[in-house]
């Protein structure tokens, strides 16, 4: 089923630090709902099964999300939303707001909750949220992002004292989070296969990477194009026939690493997004990907 993360706008009303889907810069871009409208019915027609509304905060237009979920219910589509939870101050609230989206046919709810998240949004907020959903029948889960230090321990503990399904995301060094100190990383050799779900932004590029394939700089690797000059289904045939990005859901990054050269020792020291950008957003090891791409198809036990 082909799937699609969907930038409706990059608006935000908190200023989170490790923050991938923006840079240091405010960046307010928002798509025209109508054009949105157009998009998803032409999204439908290429086989797109499932959206998730996310980039900057997607309640900050409720109205509008609201109606773009409706629309996805009449035309099939599964839907998810993205939030921070500021909008689930108190459970009165919390439960009118996932009402309207149970009736406008939201199919999850995704909660975005960490120690950064968390200094602008009261965790009661995201409790809140979850206790509305678990009431109204609205599935949800709580994406925990986290660097794994000791630090992120009572943010895990909140979770678990109130009995709340969350599933815990690695933080990626891209965007704000690019200044951080990437944590030391000595794990299994695993093969870090990657499905890598497409991004489409409010100015409709779109990018065969939902996570950090926009800040490829260097190489522009996971882009696209654009839907004012391409089909959705010229777009989504681009990102299922590149043989590159065929070989990262299928082999992995972690063996195409190994492949182009890179020691093992120093392959397990990155986290699968780190070391996706070490390979791809640089020119040099990328041509060479590339030229010798059939080669590395064939490189297997």
């Amino acid at each position: 089923m082909r799937k699609l993360a969907f930038g409706y706008s990059t608006r935000c009303n908190i200023r989170c630090a490790h923050c991938v889907a923006v840079g240091d810069i405010p960046d307010n871009r928002k798509m025209d709902q109508k054009k949105a409208k157009k998009i998803i019915v032409e999204m439908a027609r290429a086989g797109v099964g499932g959206i998730s509304f996310s980039a900057g905060e997607p309640f900050l237009y409720l109205n509008e999300i609201a109606e773009l979920v409706n629309l996805c219910k009449q035309i099939g589509i599964y839907t998810r939303i993205v939030t921070n939870s500021f909008w689930a101050k108190t459970a009165e609230a919390s439960e009118g707001l996932v009402s309207k989206l149970k009736e406008n046919g939201l199919c999850q709810l995704r909660l975005s909750y960490s120690r950064w998240h968390q200094k602008n949004v009261s965790q009661n907020n995201v409790l809140n949220a979850a206790r509305s959903c678990q009431k109204i029948g609205l599935n949800y889960f709580i994406s925990f992002v986290t660097d794994f230090s000791v630090e992120d321990d009572p943010y895990e503990q909140f979770l678990r004292d109130h009995g709340l399904i969350f599933f815990p995301e690695p933080v990626i060094y891209a965007g704000r989070a690019a200044s951080f100190k990437p944590r030391n990383i000595l794990t299994d050799y695993q093969a870090n296969c990657c499905e890598m779900n497409p991004y489409l932004t409010p100015d409709l590029d779109m990018y065969a990477c939902c996570d950090a394939g926009s800040h490829f700089s260097k190489t522009n690797f996971f882009h696209l194009g654009n839907l004012n000059d391409n089909t959705m289904e010229q777009l989504f045939t681009k990102t299922e026939t590149n043989r590159l990005y065929n070989l990262i859901r299928t082999m992995g990054i972690t063996n195409i690493a190994s492949f182009s050269g890179m020691k093992a020792r120093k392959i397990i020291t990155y986290s699968k997004c780190e070391l996706c950008r070490e390979l791809f957003n640089s020119p040099g090891t990328l041509t060479r990907l590339r030229d010798e791409a059939k080669q590395l198809a064939t490189w297997c036990r």
